[in-house]
């Protein structure tokens, strides 16, 4: 059985189809009465992102719901693929679910955070019967070029930071025109996502061999759009939001993706980029009153 001590979560490991021993926090509710929600992080990111957000939903005052946050591949907690071809999003769809499967789970709601909102779309065309209801955090089925490029030229890239004090230095050269308004603190929250102290250094929390997978989309070319993925989602309530200086999602592709989904609600969060991060109250409750009128 999972682990649970003083933590508001369950610890759980499972092995994927092809032998890797694979993370996922479980954020339990009371009971099942209402609809799991899975959430899939971003490209480098793991399921601590999701701590504010999974202990609301799982502890929400009036429709409770258990909340299972997992680590792709090579991220987190999870083990890393000797192969790094292997860490591209139709592998880690395939692990996403394995572990539907292994929990028997159906109809999920999913909360994709950026790369986990790809995975949300390709699930919408490949399993549509495995999810029930559909947020994408700061990601459409158009990836603007420019924020793609950003995101390569750090990912596996980034210095060693000495001290935390380096790490959140780190965060607020890459990222810091995008979250203008960030404090100290959110900072350092930033900092601790992306990296993790083992034997008294701190190291990437994921396998640096990612770059590589990244370091073969050839940015002279135009992006294949996900406009028919997208277009799948249309069978489920589905909740955008858009980070207000985002360089990934566009205002633009915004307002198509609402004139193309027939129940498709959007929400900008003010003075963040890509991805917003999911820890303010205005989000959060949001994202618990969507799952609350769509179970």
């Amino acid at each position: 059985m999972p682990e649970l001590d003083s933590k508001p979560w369950r610890d759980i490991f499972y092995e994927s189809f092809d032998d890797l021993r694979l993370y996922a926090r479980h954020y339990p509710a009371p009971d099942d009465k209402f609809r799991s929600v899975i959430c899939l992080p971003g490209l480098t990111r793991n399921s601590s992102d999701f701590h504010t957000l999974a202990t609301y939903l799982s502890t929400h005052p009036e429709k409770p719901r258990n909340v299972y946050c997992l680590d792709y591949r090579g991220r987190g907690r999870s083990q890393h693929d000797s192969n790094w071809r292997n860490y591209v999003p139709y592998i880690e769809l395939l692990d996403t679910i394995d572990f539907l499967t292994v929990r028997g789970l159906h109809r999920v709601g999913i909360v994709g955070t950026s790369r986990g909102g790809i995975i949300a779309m390709m699930m919408a065309r490949l399993r549509p019967t495995a999810m029930g209801a559909v947020v994408l955090n700061d990601i459409g089925p158009v990836i603007e070029t420019r924020g793609l490029a950003r995101i390569v030229s750090y990912v596996g890239r980034m210095p060693v930071p000495k001290t935390w004090a380096d790490a959140v230095m780190i965060m607020r050269e890459i990222n810091g025109r995008g979250f203008p308004d960030f404090t100290d603190g959110q900072w350092d929250s930033m900092a601790r996502g992306v990296f993790e102290e083992r034997k008294g250094r701190l190291v990437l929390s994921y396998d640096r061999k990612l770059s590589r997978a990244m370091g073969t989309i050839d940015l002279s070319r135009p992006v294949p759009d996900l406009w028919p993925q997208f277009v799948a989602l249309g069978q489920v309530p589905a909740f955008v939001l858009r980070g207000e200086h985002s360089d990934v999602l566009s205002p633009e592709t915004l307002e198509e993706m609402v004139e193309r989904h027939p129940n498709l609600r959007a929400m900008t969060v003010s003075e963040q980029g890509h991805a917003p991060v999911l820890q303010e109250q205005e989000p959060v409750e949001a994202i618990g009153s969507f799952f609350a009128v769509n179970d």
